[in-house]
């Protein structure tokens, strides 16, 4: 039987890897200053993951986090497909953060170095 070993993470993706990391704690640290609480960070689903999960008032926000090394990267980072793939995870999440008076909806935090996170709200209407 042939045996395996894991390799470790190219260099490139270990870098990217830190950037995604950096830009989930940079929104987290936005939406607290905007009076948001952050009940949980990368939650994981069969559907997929969920960056962050926000509290504000009633209203639960599943957000996704793109961090890209430019700003003008973060046009494209977000499309139908992404957006589809958190709105069923955040459907699975649900019950976990959420009341029977509580609203719910998906958003985007857009991140790059040198400006402030870019918050898009209700990015999914499905």
């Amino acid at each position: 039987m042939a045996r395996t070993t894991k390799r470790p993470p190219a260099p490139s993706r270990q870098a990217a890897e830190l950037r995604g990391r950096d830009g989930e704690r940079r929104a987290a640290w936005y939406l607290w200053l905007k009076g948001w609480r952050i009940l949980d960070r990368r939650v994981r689903t069969p559907s997929g993951e969920v960056d962050l999960v926000a509290r504000k008032g009633k209203l639960i926000a599943f957000v996704e986090v793109k961090t890209r090394a430019t700003s003008a990267e973060l046009d494209h980072a977000i499309d139908e497909r992404r957006l589809a793939r958190i709105a069923a995870a955040a459907e699975i999440l649900m019950p976990r953060y959420a009341g029977p008076d509580d609203d719910i909806r998906i958003d985007v935090m857009l991140v790059a170095p040198r400006t402030l996170p870019r918050h898009i709200e209700n990015a999914w209407i499905g």
